[in-house]
């Protein structure tokens, strides 16, 4: 996909982080966008905003777990913009935890939002984008979480994992189509944004009771130790910067990489996590 003036970019988890970045990149390019957030308050301020300076924004409110949402979502983008050139199935959230101990509504709502998302996006708009028969993207945000394994925050990892085998598949399936619709995963590893407080916008009935909640030294140190990593993370804009040239070179793999100093870079690390696997090695 090379053309982006008057295309349209619908954008979920669009309220803040990276979605926000990719959505004020897509403005630049001269996109129509779909804002598409479960934050209603934050993306019509936006909505706002961004219409004031002369963009083309659409806001619409979105629980990406829900089918029915995403359905909306994309009759509204239809009706407003008739087409579907970019969608970013980017909405994600994280809790920490060893996974024994995580409860079944952490499990219920983190794989709702980060890999149910992504299926329910595929689900709906890929039929539609097909019939188009028109150049166009979809980007599917994934974390090096899923090309590597270690201590915490497994529920994250499972989904993570799942959205690169979904997203692999995915471009096997267009390819085999020869479809004009192209598909990339994106790695971005440590953005700065708010990310690790993203319970502050988890569902009332998917909230845990306080006093069932265990604090592991460990998980503690796991949450400082990622909030640390986080604030010196690269910007959304640095990682719209990357996606935009994927998209532009059809690269599958949007993958993004900082030295950590001592700590070996993650690449590193899927070069070594697939030697065990191949040699039969328990995990290192």
């Amino acid at each position: 996909m090379q053309e982006f003036t008057d295309r349209v970019a619908v954008i979920t988890g669009a309220a803040a982080g990276i979605g926000r970045g990719l959505a004020e990149r897509c403005i630049k390019e001269g996109m129509k966008v779909v804002i598409a957030d479960i934050d209603e308050e934050t993306i019509r301020k936006c909505e706002a905003e961004w219409n004031d300076d002369g963009a083309s924004v659409l806001a619409i409110p979105t629980d990406v777990s829900k089918l029915s949402d995403v359905e909306h979502l994309a009759k509204e983008t239809l009706g407003a913009f008739g087409a579907v050139h970019l969608l970013c199935n980017n909405a994600g959230v994280i809790v920490p935890g060893v996974i024994w101990e995580n409860t079944l509504a952490d499990w219920e709502w983190v794989l709702g939002v980060n890999l149910w998302g992504v299926i329910h996006g595929i689900h709906v708009f890929v039929p539609l984008m097909l019939l188009q028969d028109s150049e166009a993207h979809i980007v599917n945000t994934a974390s090096p979480a899923g090309l590597v394994a270690g201590p915490g925050w497994g529920i994250y990892r499972v989904t993570k994992h799942g959205v690169i085998s979904l997203s692999e598949t995915l471009y096997y399936d267009l390819a085999q189509l020869g479809a004009k619709l192209k598909v990339s995963v994106l790695c971005p590893d440590t953005v700065n944004t708010k990310f690790v407080d993203s319970g502050r916008i988890r569902p009332a009935e998917l909230q845990n009771e306080s006093n069932n909640q265990i604090r592991r030294p460990e998980v503690e140190l796991q949450e400082q130790t990622l909030r640390q990593a986080l604030s010196n993370g690269t910007s959304p804009d640095q990682v719209a910067d990357h996606v935009f040239n994927g998209i532009r070179a059809e690269k599958f793999y949007i993958l993004m990489q900082f030295d950590r100093g001592e700590r070996p870079q993650w690449s590193e690390r899927v070069r070594i996590r697939t030697e065990n696997i191949l040699q039969e090695v328990n995990p290192s």
